[in-house]
């Protein structure tokens, strides 16, 4: 008996060590840096590619495009106590992670530093309307402008100097490349823009998150609607728009990939503009930046073929 009882715990002690080795050509993770949003996941992905043992990995946050109401999953709670390093959006958008993070050892880095923040867009809801999504003073949505990104990029590199001083020259490296590339884009799809000779008169989105993308190039926005499947548009704000959809004889109005288009599409019924799709670039994938040049590109493309009524831009 005491033979059986041998073999059996030298069993479970090899079933144990199997279960806890590394897998065959697997590395162990030097650092595990979590970011919050797929905006923050690509950006720091671009500043540790290729550094050795860093592993970059995001929350489950991809599904949709307000996270007012987002509630952590048990994916997410397991990535955030392995965290080393945590990457925020920051500008108020991670609410959801306060408590989270208040019992965490983890750096945390904000990549909303030094970013020149807008305020907050207001909207105007019925009396009584006690579901607005309030992301605090200032707008966070500031990743919509590649120049801000390229700001964003210069935060994280500030915190993985610190977190991983002996790696500080791959991370600036990295940084560098990244940097040139957001600096350039802008530029690039401005005069992408130009040459369709499209005139855009004015945007209406379904989605308050394109502010930033309006100003970086050059779209007046008339009007921008927090909409929420269950919290829709007030009967103001759908009068309201109507009247600017003729007002300025706007050919199309947008909504968000992952919000609501009801509302949108009753407009698009009472005075015939076409409905069209911006992405707010909450999710992609896999991490190359260039998702996120495809991303702003298809949101030019958008609103260009919007307003031509046939496709300029592919």
């Amino acid at each position: 008996m005491k033979k059986i009882r041998s073999i059996l715990l030298a069993a479970l002690l090899l079933i144990a060590a199997g279960c806890s080795a590394p897998q065959s050509g697997e590395k162990e993770s030097r650092l595990t840096v979590v970011t919050s949003t797929y905006p923050v996941y690509l950006f720091t992905s671009a500043v540790c590619d290729g550094v050795e043992g860093v592993t970059v990995e995001r929350l489950n946050t991809g599904e949709t495009s307000c996270l007012h109401d987002y509630t952590l999953s048990v994916d997410d709670m397991r990535m955030l106590e392995s965290a080393d390093v945590v990457v925020l959006n920051g500008a108020g958008l991670e609410d959801f992670l306060t408590d989270a993070l208040a019992t965490s050892s983890a750096q945390v880095i904000d990549c909303s530093e030094g970013v020149d923040l807008l305020e907050n867009l207001t909207h105007d809801h019925e009396e009584g309307d006690e579901e607005g999504h309030d992301h605090g003073h200032y707008d966070p949505h500031y990743w919509m402008d590649p120049r801000n990104a390229a700001l964003a990029v210069s935060s994280i590199l500030n915190g993985l100097w610190e977190a991983d001083p002996d790696y500080a020259a791959e991370y600036q490296d990295n940084a560098e490349q990244a940097t040139v590339l957001l600096n350039s884009w802008q530029p690039e799809l401005q005069e992408t823009l130009a040459q369709s000779g499209v005139e855009v008169s004015g945007l209406i989105t379904f989605h308050d998150g394109f502010q930033y993308f309006a100003k970086a190039f050059d779209f007046p926005l008339l009007a921008a609607i927090e909409e929420e499947a269950g919290s829709e548009a007030s009967a103001k704000e759908i009068t309201e728009i109507t009247q600017l959809v003729k007002e300025y004889e706007l050919p199309v109005i947008f909504t968000e990939v992952n919000g609501s288009d009801a509302t949108a599409q009753a407009i698009s019924r009472e005075t015939g503009c076409a409905v069209a799709q911006l992405t707010m670039l909450m999710d992609g994938p896999d991490a190359e930046l260039s998702n996120y040049y495809d991303g702003l590109k298809s949101n030019i493309a958008a609103v260009v073929n919007g307003f031509a009524g046939r496709d300029v831009i592919q």
